[in-house]
């Protein structure tokens, strides 16, 4: 009889479940997942299958190696990912949501199990992410809706390498196996900035490694050279982030005027960006400085992945450049800030420099 209960008691809360929203949309990521998994092909199978394009197979020897150069040489936990293949239907694998307040630079952000709230929502119903950003915009958010072609579930499922993945160039291939499976190895509950941040961090630091580390010397470098672009890019987006709270503060209660303010700030943006911090850049063209959004949605949502990066360089370096220890020093200090990461790493790092011999 208890085990009746307890199974009626199970149903009647996934029924319930998928009468709500959230509940709706996690069962639709569900079976889109399951549809992934089930489409799974080895990977090592595909390498030796000689009726497959050799370039299709010499990528998925990358995504092998990339994955066993994260697990044996910089301690990821790789678990099963990026063993097996699904090719999707597709060339998009979800459509990624960010929306954001006009009149403050604000995240709007949703909860979901385990990961708790984050500032993004992905959709694999495509109609269903144009009409939530819609949505929004009738409301008066600004909002950015931007494809994406890899996500990871936190190991939680063996994530396959997607078709949507081997699509990019190898550098970029290498990079996103390595970002990925840093969210398996660990990843903060409702701290997604600091997570997505911190991965893009170990996927490039990472990859340029892995292509050194092959005698690969030019890709090395290119990785690094794009990884600094990152970091120009970052600083950009704090600046321009600092200069928004800034003049909102300056009409704290007239929402009008805090709207138009904004907007100045980003015309004065974009002439900076061009002018300024484009001919700094060695790996993004001038197309991309041009027309890049710039309004609160898409700011938050580049910040997502590119807040602060110079925190965490700033720890690999006095880890002596060494990429596991900085992994597992960053890991340490975020789980003893779980309310705040990085200002666990800024005071390791100060402590660092107050206890240098002359410092001051």
């Amino acid at each position: 009889m208890r085990r009746r209960i307890a199974a009626i008691a199970a149903l009647a809360g996934v029924a319930a479940l998928g009468l709500t929203p959230t509940g709706c949309y996690l069962s639709r990521a569900a079976w889109e997942e399951g549809k992934i998994l089930a489409g799974r092909r080895p990977i090592s199978k595909l390498v030796r299958d000689q009726s497959i394009d050799s370039g299709v197979r010499n990528k998925l020897q990358l995504v092998l190696d990339a994955r066993a150069y994260a697990k044996d040489s910089i301690r990821l936990r790789t678990g099963d990912s990026f063993t097996t293949y699904s090719r999707l239907e597709s060339d998009t694998l979800v459509l990624v949501l960010s929306a954001a307040y006009r009149d403050r630079l604000e995240a709007y952000t949703w909860w979901f199990p385990i990961v708790g709230r984050v500032p993004y929502k992905g959709f694999f119903d495509f109609d269903a992410a144009r009409r939530a950003a819609k949505s929004f915009l009738d409301d008066g958010y600004d909002v950015a809706l931007r494809p994406s072609g890899a996500f990871s579930t936190l190991g939680f499922f063996n994530d396959p390498l997607l078709s949507t993945t081997l699509s990019r160039d190898s550098l970029e291939l290498v990079n996103t196996v390595i970002h990925e499976v840093t969210h398996n190895t660990f990843y903060a509950p409702g701290q997604a900035v600091f997570n997505e941040s911190f991965a893009s961090f170990v996927g490039a630091r990472g990859a340029a490694a892995f292509f050194r580390s092959r005698g690969q010397a030019t890709a090395g470098a290119r990785v690094d050279a794009e990884w600094a672009d990152e970091k120009v890019l970052g600083d950009f987006w704090t600046s321009l982030a600092v200069s928004l709270d800034s003049a909102y503060a300056q009409h704290p209660d007239d929402t009008a005027a805090r709207i138009n303010v904004r907007d100045t700030v980003y015309m004065r943006a974009r002439h900076v960006l061009v002018d300024e911090i484009g001919p700094r850049l060695t790996t993004i063209g001038p197309s991309y400085i041009r027309t890049v959004p710039l309004d609160n949605a898409s700011l938050l949502a580049r910040r997502v992945y590119a807040k602060d990066l110079n925190l965490f360089d700033a720890v690999y370096a006095r880890e002596g450049r060494d990429l596991r220890r900085t992994i597992g020093r960053v890991v340490s200090l975020a789980r003893s800030g779980r309310d705040d990461p990085y200002a666990a790493l800024r005071r390791w790092l100060s402590q660092g420099a107050l206890a240098r011999p002359g410092s001051r």
